[in-house]
């Protein structure tokens, strides 16, 4: 599933072909989305420059000369800058022609992204509105963290990994920032010291930038490439590595259940 560090190497990949020009026509093959695509979007759309690309925890805002078009990829989708529009596959949803002659094509197999358009101020739009802060942000720090957790009884992992709290911190992300944190998966947020919480946040980011230092590196190639941003391509410490010695303490990693999700940690370095 493309997560924030993802979403954003798709954005920087795309922006030098679109931020800047205008689109000439929209193509869209399959309106059945996650939300169906509107009937009007291509004529909506048609003659609009794009003035900024932007990002909203994961969904992608094209910033237009009467409104947003809001990309989300979903599960499985992604962004391909492509010189013409040909070998059209049969989960090539929706075609963007640009007036520099590229084509950016919307792709997404399961069709759980979504391709939207809105004229109102999208922090209001109904799914941002409720979204927390961007986890690379100022005001996402230990004091908002903490204050957000006090009373909260239920685990840290899922804390963390609600985008109401803060955005972006996906399951291997989660898993990788608690590791380094020294943090046990299933203790209760709410009873997480301050500074504890410091070192979570600081944990967080370090593994974020990490990814998007990772996905930073297919940028060169981006149109040329399928484009699929460099997904996890860091080291890690914990996920997926079951019962496989721990990398600093050489402890078994081990593997639980939480909300349906694997769960990554080691007994040594995270204690309850």
């Amino acid at each position: 599933m493309p997560e924030l560090p993802e979403v954003e190497t798709t954005r920087r990949g795309i922006q030098p072909y679109v931020e800047g020009n205008t689109i000439n026509k929209m193509v869209v093959r399959h309106r059945g989305l996650r939300w169906p695509v509107p009937e009007q979007l291509e004529a909506i759309v048609k003659d609009q420059r794009v003035s900024k690309v932007e990002r909203r925890a994961k969904y992608l805002l094209f910033r237009c000369d009467k409104g947003t078009l809001i990309i989300h990829l979903g599960m499985s989708g992604r962004l391909r800058v492509l010189d013409n529009d040909d070998n059209i596959g049969k989960h090539d949803h929706v075609d963007i022609y640009i007036n520099n002659g590229h084509v950016l094509r919307f792709t997404d197999p399961r069709r759980f992204g979504a391709v939207l358009w809105t004229e109102a101020d999208t922090d209001t739009h109904q799914l941002i509105a409720h979204l927390g802060p961007e986890p690379l942000a100022d005001l996402f720090n230990a004091d908002y963290l903490y204050q957000k957790a006090k009373g909260r009884s239920g685990n840290i992992k899922s804390f963390i990994m609600n985008g109401e709290i803060v955005v972006g911190v996906g399951n291997i992300y989660a898993n990788e920032a608690l590791f380094l944190a020294g943090i046990h998966p299933a203790k209760a947020a709410g009873k997480i010291s301050k500074a504890k919480m410091a070192e979570l946040v600081e944990a967080i980011k370090l593994v974020l930038n990490r990814a998007l230092l990772a996905g930073g590196t297919t940028l060169r190639d981006f149109r040329k490439s399928d484009g699929k941003p460099g997904y996890f391509a860091q080291e890690l410490n914990v996920y997926g590595r079951e019962n496989e010695p721990c990398l600093h303490c050489q402890a078994p990693i081990n593997c639980i259940r939480q909300a349906q999700r694997a769960t990554y940690f080691c007994k040594q370095c995270q204690r309850r």
